[in-house]
Protein backbone atom coordinates (compact mmCIF):
# COMPACT_ATOMS: atom_id res chain seq x y z
CA UNK A 1 0.00 0.00 0.00
CA UNK A 2 1.36 3.59 -0.95
CA UNK A 3 1.87 6.06 2.01
CA UNK A 4 -0.74 7.94 -0.17
CA UNK A 5 -3.00 5.23 0.33
CA UNK A 6 -2.52 4.71 3.81
CA UNK A 7 -2.98 8.07 4.99
CA UNK A 8 -6.58 8.11 2.93
CA UNK A 9 -7.43 5.28 4.81
CA UNK A 10 -6.60 6.74 7.92
CA UNK A 11 -8.91 8.50 10.30
CA UNK A 12 -8.29 12.44 11.44
CA UNK A 13 -9.28 13.52 14.38
CA UNK A 14 -11.10 17.12 14.02
CA UNK A 15 -11.56 18.96 16.86
CA UNK A 16 -14.22 21.74 17.59
CA UNK A 17 -16.08 23.49 19.94
CA UNK A 18 -19.76 22.64 20.44
CA UNK A 19 -20.67 26.09 19.44
CA UNK A 20 -22.67 27.75 16.46
CA UNK A 21 -20.19 29.31 14.51
CA UNK A 22 -17.53 25.72 14.69
CA UNK A 23 -20.64 23.47 13.56
CA UNK A 24 -21.18 25.98 10.97
CA UNK A 25 -17.88 25.85 9.78
CA UNK A 26 -17.63 21.65 9.91
CA UNK A 27 -21.41 21.19 8.95
CA UNK A 28 -20.17 20.21 5.71
CA UNK A 29 -18.01 17.81 6.62
CA UNK A 30 -20.10 16.09 9.24
CA UNK A 31 -22.95 15.52 6.83
CA UNK A 32 -21.14 14.82 3.91
CA UNK A 33 -21.82 17.86 1.94
CA UNK A 34 -18.59 17.78 -0.11
CA UNK A 35 -16.16 15.60 -1.69
CA UNK A 36 -14.19 14.18 1.45
CA UNK A 37 -11.46 13.06 -1.14
CA UNK A 38 -11.44 9.21 0.58
CA UNK A 39 -10.89 11.10 4.12
CA UNK A 40 -12.53 9.92 7.29
CA UNK A 41 -13.03 12.24 9.92
CA UNK A 42 -13.91 11.82 13.66
CA UNK A 43 -15.36 14.66 15.17
CA UNK A 44 -13.92 15.76 18.88
CA UNK A 45 -16.32 18.47 20.09
CA UNK A 46 -14.76 19.66 23.76
CA UNK A 47 -14.55 23.03 24.79
CA UNK A 48 -12.46 25.46 23.91
CA UNK A 49 -10.13 25.10 27.10
CA UNK A 50 -9.76 21.61 26.46
CA UNK A 51 -8.82 21.41 23.17
CA UNK A 52 -5.68 24.12 23.98
CA UNK A 53 -4.82 21.75 26.64
CA UNK A 54 -4.81 18.26 24.02
CA UNK A 55 -3.17 20.24 21.19
CA UNK A 56 -0.02 20.78 23.49
CA UNK A 57 0.03 17.29 24.60
CA UNK A 58 -0.85 16.60 20.09
CA UNK A 59 -3.61 14.59 20.72
CA UNK A 60 -5.65 16.00 17.52
CA UNK A 61 -4.51 16.32 13.74
CA UNK A 62 -6.52 19.11 13.26
CA UNK A 63 -8.29 21.54 15.56
CA UNK A 64 -9.92 24.54 16.77
CA UNK A 65 -7.31 26.59 19.30
CA UNK A 66 -6.95 29.70 20.96
CA UNK A 67 -4.32 31.62 19.06
CA UNK A 68 -3.06 31.86 22.44
CA UNK A 69 -2.52 28.38 22.86
CA UNK A 70 -1.36 28.22 19.49
CA UNK A 71 2.07 29.82 20.67
CA UNK A 72 2.38 26.76 23.15
CA UNK A 73 1.74 24.25 19.82
CA UNK A 74 3.69 26.08 16.87
CA UNK A 75 6.81 23.27 17.01
CA UNK A 76 4.31 20.79 16.28
CA UNK A 77 1.12 22.41 14.43
CA UNK A 78 0.74 25.32 11.78
CA UNK A 79 -2.30 27.41 11.22
CA UNK A 80 -4.77 26.63 8.44
CA UNK A 81 -5.34 29.63 6.29
CA UNK A 82 -8.57 29.24 6.95
CA UNK A 83 -10.95 28.81 9.92
CA UNK A 84 -10.26 31.97 11.95
CA UNK A 85 -12.78 33.62 14.66
CA UNK A 86 -11.72 37.35 14.65
CA UNK A 87 -13.84 39.75 16.32
CA UNK A 88 -13.47 43.10 13.85
CA UNK A 89 -14.54 45.77 16.76
CA UNK A 90 -16.11 43.37 18.92
CA UNK A 91 -14.84 40.50 20.96
CA UNK A 92 -14.96 39.21 24.54
CA UNK A 93 -16.77 41.28 27.11
CA UNK A 94 -16.22 42.04 30.64
CA UNK A 95 -19.76 41.99 32.31
CA UNK A 96 -20.63 42.17 35.69
CA UNK A 97 -24.36 42.64 38.11
CA UNK A 98 -22.70 45.92 40.18
CA UNK A 99 -24.89 48.57 39.65
CA UNK A 100 -22.05 50.96 40.63
CA UNK A 101 -20.16 49.39 38.11
CA UNK A 102 -18.37 52.00 35.09
CA UNK A 103 -19.65 51.09 31.67
CA UNK A 104 -19.03 53.61 28.77
CA UNK A 105 -16.05 54.73 30.53
CA UNK A 106 -12.20 55.81 29.78
CA UNK A 107 -9.70 52.64 29.48
CA UNK A 108 -8.59 53.55 32.97
CA UNK A 109 -11.73 53.76 34.27
CA UNK A 110 -12.40 50.52 33.67
CA UNK A 111 -8.98 49.25 34.76
CA UNK A 112 -9.26 50.82 38.20
CA UNK A 113 -12.55 49.22 39.16
CA UNK A 114 -11.46 46.09 37.42
CA UNK A 115 -8.37 45.97 39.35
CA UNK A 116 -10.73 45.96 42.62
CA UNK A 117 -12.67 42.65 41.60
CA UNK A 118 -12.05 39.19 40.91
CA UNK A 119 -12.78 38.23 37.42
CA UNK A 120 -14.20 34.55 36.59
CA UNK A 121 -12.28 33.65 33.24
CA UNK A 122 -13.08 30.64 31.19
CA UNK A 123 -9.19 29.28 30.94
CA UNK A 124 -5.51 30.98 31.29
CA UNK A 125 -5.08 29.50 27.80
CA UNK A 126 -8.00 31.21 26.08
CA UNK A 127 -7.13 34.29 23.57
CA UNK A 128 -9.87 36.41 25.95
CA UNK A 129 -7.62 35.75 28.75
CA UNK A 130 -4.67 36.86 26.49
CA UNK A 131 -6.24 39.95 25.32
CA UNK A 132 -7.53 40.94 29.41
CA UNK A 133 -3.63 40.66 30.29
CA UNK A 134 -3.03 42.78 27.65
CA UNK A 135 -5.16 45.28 29.06
CA UNK A 136 -5.35 45.12 32.54
CA UNK A 137 -1.86 43.53 33.45
CA UNK A 138 -1.82 42.36 36.93
CA UNK A 139 -5.65 41.18 38.25
CA UNK A 140 -7.24 38.27 40.16
CA UNK A 141 -9.12 35.93 38.65
CA UNK A 142 -10.68 32.11 39.24
CA UNK A 143 -10.87 29.81 36.45
CA UNK A 144 -14.50 28.74 35.59
CA UNK A 145 -15.97 26.89 32.31
CA UNK A 146 -17.10 29.26 30.22
CA UNK A 147 -20.88 28.46 30.29
CA UNK A 148 -20.79 28.95 34.49
CA UNK A 149 -19.27 32.43 34.33
CA UNK A 150 -22.58 34.13 34.98
CA UNK A 151 -23.61 31.74 37.66
CA UNK A 152 -19.62 32.44 38.96
CA UNK A 153 -21.00 36.48 38.86
CA UNK A 154 -24.32 36.00 40.24
CA UNK A 155 -23.14 33.78 43.22
CA UNK A 156 -20.65 36.48 44.24
CA UNK A 157 -18.11 33.78 43.73
CA UNK A 158 -16.42 36.55 41.19
CA UNK A 159 -17.56 40.46 40.77
CA UNK A 160 -16.90 40.13 36.90
CA UNK A 161 -17.25 37.70 34.35
CA UNK A 162 -14.86 37.01 30.69
CA UNK A 163 -17.58 36.42 28.45
CA UNK A 164 -16.75 34.64 24.94
CA UNK A 165 -19.18 32.67 22.75
CA UNK A 166 -22.88 33.47 22.75
CA UNK A 167 -23.15 35.41 26.25
CA UNK A 168 -21.64 38.06 24.39
CA UNK A 169 -25.29 38.11 23.14
CA UNK A 170 -27.18 36.74 26.00
CA UNK A 171 -25.64 38.86 29.31
CA UNK A 172 -28.25 41.34 29.16
CA UNK A 173 -31.34 39.36 28.52
CA UNK A 174 -29.38 37.21 31.64
CA UNK A 175 -29.37 40.89 33.92
CA UNK A 176 -25.84 41.68 33.52
CA UNK A 177 -24.45 44.97 31.97
CA UNK A 178 -21.02 45.67 30.17
CA UNK A 179 -17.87 46.97 31.85
CA UNK A 180 -15.81 46.78 28.45
CA UNK A 181 -15.69 44.83 25.04
CA UNK A 182 -11.96 43.82 25.11
CA UNK A 183 -12.02 43.79 20.87
CA UNK A 184 -13.73 47.83 20.93
CA UNK A 185 -10.64 48.16 22.67
CA UNK A 186 -8.39 46.13 20.59
CA UNK A 187 -9.34 48.28 17.52
CA UNK A 188 -9.10 51.35 19.10
CA UNK A 189 -5.28 50.13 19.71
CA UNK A 190 -4.20 48.37 16.91
CA UNK A 191 -7.06 48.77 14.34
CA UNK A 192 -7.17 45.27 13.24
CA UNK A 193 -9.32 42.63 14.70
CA UNK A 194 -8.90 40.63 17.39
CA UNK A 195 -7.72 37.43 16.71
CA UNK A 196 -9.45 34.60 18.74
CA UNK A 197 -9.27 31.45 16.88
CA UNK A 198 -7.97 29.67 14.42
CA UNK A 199 -7.79 26.09 13.07
CA UNK A 200 -4.62 24.01 13.43
CA UNK A 201 -2.77 21.17 11.82
CA UNK A 202 -0.15 18.83 12.64
CA UNK A 203 3.07 20.01 10.44
CA UNK A 204 3.77 15.74 10.78
CA UNK A 205 1.11 15.43 7.94
CA UNK A 206 2.64 14.71 4.73
CA UNK A 207 2.65 17.68 2.59
CA UNK A 208 0.15 16.38 -0.20
CA UNK A 209 -1.99 15.39 2.63
CA UNK A 210 -2.00 18.68 4.51
CA UNK A 211 -3.19 20.21 1.17
CA UNK A 212 -5.98 17.88 0.68
CA UNK A 213 -6.95 18.40 4.23
CA UNK A 214 -7.09 22.20 4.11
CA UNK A 215 -9.19 22.30 0.80
CA UNK A 216 -11.83 20.12 2.23
CA UNK A 217 -11.99 22.47 5.34
CA UNK A 218 -11.87 25.27 2.94
CA UNK A 219 -14.95 23.93 1.01
CA UNK A 220 -16.72 23.10 4.06
CA UNK A 221 -16.76 26.87 5.50
CA UNK A 222 -18.01 28.10 1.91
CA UNK A 223 -20.43 25.29 1.54
CA UNK A 224 -22.07 26.88 5.16
CA UNK A 225 -21.85 30.19 3.72
CA UNK A 226 -23.70 29.36 0.25
CA UNK A 227 -25.97 27.05 2.41
CA UNK A 228 -26.63 29.52 5.28
CA UNK A 229 -30.54 28.58 6.17
CA UNK A 230 -29.57 24.78 6.01
CA UNK A 231 -26.12 25.37 8.15
CA UNK A 232 -27.64 27.55 11.07
CA UNK A 233 -30.11 25.08 11.29
CA UNK A 234 -27.22 22.21 11.50
CA UNK A 235 -25.88 24.72 14.43
CA UNK A 236 -29.45 25.07 16.36
CA UNK A 237 -28.62 22.23 19.14
CA UNK A 238 -25.03 23.75 19.97
CA UNK A 239 -27.12 27.84 20.42
CA UNK A 240 -27.15 27.46 24.15
CA UNK A 241 -30.56 30.27 25.24
CA UNK A 242 -30.29 31.63 21.46
CA UNK A 243 -33.45 31.56 18.71
CA UNK A 244 -32.53 31.03 14.93
CA UNK A 245 -32.22 34.70 14.82
CA UNK A 246 -29.65 35.31 17.64
CA UNK A 247 -27.79 32.15 16.27
CA UNK A 248 -27.73 33.51 13.06
CA UNK A 249 -25.95 36.76 13.84
CA UNK A 250 -23.39 35.26 16.33
CA UNK A 251 -22.60 32.88 13.67
CA UNK A 252 -22.04 35.88 11.76
CA UNK A 253 -20.05 38.07 13.98
CA UNK A 254 -17.28 34.88 13.55
CA UNK A 255 -17.81 33.41 10.24
CA UNK A 256 -16.66 35.99 7.78
CA UNK A 257 -14.28 37.37 5.65
CA UNK A 258 -11.52 36.42 7.79
CA UNK A 259 -12.66 32.90 8.50
CA UNK A 260 -12.34 32.82 4.48
CA UNK A 261 -8.46 33.47 4.88
CA UNK A 262 -6.98 35.22 7.30
CA UNK A 263 -5.63 37.81 4.23
CA UNK A 264 -2.27 39.98 5.14
CA UNK A 265 -4.73 41.97 7.52
CA UNK A 266 -5.70 38.77 9.71
CA UNK A 267 -1.99 37.82 9.68
CA UNK A 268 -0.75 40.68 10.78
CA UNK A 269 -3.29 40.72 13.72
CA UNK A 270 -1.86 37.30 14.58
CA UNK A 271 1.26 38.65 14.90
CA UNK A 272 0.77 41.75 16.37
CA UNK A 273 -1.07 40.29 19.05
CA UNK A 274 1.36 37.29 19.63
CA UNK A 275 4.26 40.04 19.60
CA UNK A 276 2.47 42.32 22.41
CA UNK A 277 1.79 39.26 24.27
CA UNK A 278 5.43 38.20 24.03
CA UNK A 279 6.66 42.48 24.56
CA UNK A 280 4.44 42.06 27.98
CA UNK A 281 5.77 39.40 29.16
CA UNK A 282 3.12 36.71 29.02
CA UNK A 283 4.47 34.64 26.58
CA UNK A 284 7.04 32.19 27.61
CA UNK A 285 8.39 31.94 23.72
CA UNK A 286 9.03 33.96 20.93
CA UNK A 287 6.50 32.54 17.74
CA UNK A 288 6.42 33.52 14.03
CA UNK A 289 3.30 32.29 13.42
CA UNK A 290 3.15 29.75 10.39
CA UNK A 291 0.05 28.65 7.56
CA UNK A 292 0.05 25.88 6.06
CA UNK A 293 0.52 26.95 2.34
Amino acid sequence: MSAMSADRSRVFTLGHSPDPDDAFMCYAMEENKIDLRGYRFEHRLEDIQTLNERALRGELDISAISIHAYAYVSDSYALLPCGASMGDGYGPLLVTRNAEAPSDVSDNEAREWLRGVTIAVPGTMTSAYLALQLFLDQFDHVVVPFDQIFDAVSSGRAGAGLIIHEGQLTYVSAGFRKVLDLGEWWKRKTNLPLPLGGNVLRKDVPPPIRHDLLAIVRQSIEFGLTHREEAVQHSMPYARDMDAKLANKFIGMYVNDFTRDYGETGRKAVREFLGRAEQGGYLKKSVQPEFVD
